[in-house]
């Protein structure tokens, strides 16, 4: 599949991007090749032989956050952070001198979906780059030292955003939003449940949850495809065949009407709001993407930044995003005023959510969210890292191997009429889940 159109639609704009990006993408035709191994192990691949790096990125499906345990929240998060602790015969320090000899860029994270692994090295360094990154997967040690050192490193963590208004109010919404599921919890886990961890959950985690049934991969760089089949097989060979069950219900979020108050010695406020949204599957979520560009998602250009940035000047920074999880799906956004101002702020936020469901967009809005959304979507294109990132989140939400070529089609084809179907099928302003961190002048809670 090729995306030179997309590539070379953005002319030297890109290619100053690319000569700043190191491991680029060049400005000619990029193939996505599917890879299956020896043993059926499958990847996509952009073979990009003109830069001699390979980046390399990973995900498994049913392994994040949502997966812990109630008791033992950030079980995932903590073995995120402890996989690349030592593995093996090597430990924490020899693992880490490796890393740091072959220059090579080694991490995992855990999301509440999903857990997740990234690689970044030189070609010449490739076979003991992927060597330690399947070790790290599928022979963790967790000595005793690395893993209370981390968990210290969560645990300060944790104790800083107790005192953070955004981390404050971004879990109080989660938590309102999903009671009694566990979305509501927060994927870095509480003090009580990072404390309770023990080694032999964070064994069976990597054993049950990191299988290969459950694995997504996406590599771009120096390497052929008949280079990748073997590699992937030394690399992930190793791991289960298949993950343990884990099931998560599907979960409509709780909104309310009084805004939840959480009251700190502060000048500002910080708002945080959410509404329903779309799955990244619901046919309607392009025209959601689109509706919500121009409501609060296009920076300077949003009507939310308009009203309240530009005329009267109540924030800094006011703005709105799909949040659409595996289960459930969001629309949710953000403002920080004074305190004597919020409730200004909140009713111009509810008047615009209003005005987008009852009249939706204006041609022209329209025509300029899909020019801005198609033309600055190749700069994401633009390094190793960031394509193998995207070829991992096509195959996550089945998009598709042809989906560059169609994602412009999909947000051309929006109409004005999808759009006033979807703002009147999602926005109530008289229906929104609202968090205010601060002290907030004439709000009632």
């Amino acid at each position: 599949m090729t995306v030179a159109s997309i590539i070379r639609a953005t002319g030297a704009a890109l290619a100053a991007a690319l000569m700043l990006a190191g491991a680029a993408l060049p400005a000619a035709a990029t193939t996505i090749t599917r890879v299956v191994s020896p043993k059926g192990l499958e990847a996509w691949l952009v073979h990009e032989p003109s830069i001699p790096i390979i980046s390399l990125e990973v995900a498994w499906r049913r392994a994040g956050g949502a997966t812990d345990p109630a008791a033992k929240a950030g079980l995932a998060n903590l073995v995120s952070g402890l996989l690349d602790e030592g593995a093996g015969s090597l430990d924490s320090q020899a693992f880490q001198g490796r890393i740091e000899e072959l220059a090579l860029a080694l991490s995992f994270h855990a999301g509440r979906d999903r857990f997740s692994g990234s690689l970044r090295t030189l070609s010449k360094n490739r076979d003991e780059a992927f060597r330690l990154f399947g070790l790290a997967l599928t022979q963790p040690r967790f000595d005793a030292e690395p893993v209370e050192r981390v968990r210290r490193q969560v645990l300060s963590q944790l104790n800083e955003e107790q005192e953070d208004p955004d981390a404050i109010a971004s879990r109080a919404l989660y938590a309102s939003a999903f009671p009694n599921h566990p979305y509501g919890r927060p994927v870095a886990g509480t003090l009580k449940t990072v404390a309770a961890i023990q080694r032999a959950d964070l064994v069976a985690f990597a054993g049950r949850r990191l299988a290969r049934d459950n694995i997504v991969i996406g590599v771009v760089g120096d390497i052929t495809p008949a280079e990748l089949g073997p590699l992937l097989d030394r690399t992930f060979g190793a791991l289960p065949e298949k993950a343990a069950p884990a099931e998560t219900a599907d979960v409509a979020p709780a909104l309310r009407k009084a805004p939840i108050i959480i009251t700190r010695d502060m000048p500002q406020s910080v708002v945080k709001f959410a509404g329903l949204g779309v799955k990244r599957a619901d046919a309607d979520y392009y025209a959601a993407y689109v509706m919500n560009y121009v409501l609060g998602g296009g920076g300077l250009s949003s009507r939310l930044t308009e009203e309240v940035r530009e005329k009267r000047g109540l924030a800094y920074s006011v703005y709105a995003y799909l949040d659409p999880m595996e289960h459930a799906a969001l629309e949710s956004g953000g403002v920080a005023t004074q305190n004597a101002r919020v409730a200004e702020a909140l009713k111009l936020v509810r008047l615009e959510i209003g005005r987008m469901r009852d009249k939706g967009l204006t041609a022209e809005e329209l025509a300029n969210a899909k020019t801005y959304l198609n033309g600055s979507f190749p700069l994401q294109l633009n390094s190793n890292a960031k394509i193998a990132n995207i070829l991992v989140g096509i195959q996550l939400e089945h998009l598709g191997i042809d989906y560059l070529d169609r994602r412009a089609g999909l947000i051309d084809a929006v109409t004005l009429a999808d759009i006033q179907r979807v703002a009147q099928r999602l926005l109530d302003p008289d229906n929104l889940l609202v968090v205010v961190v601060g002290q907030p002048v004439g709000l009632g809670g």
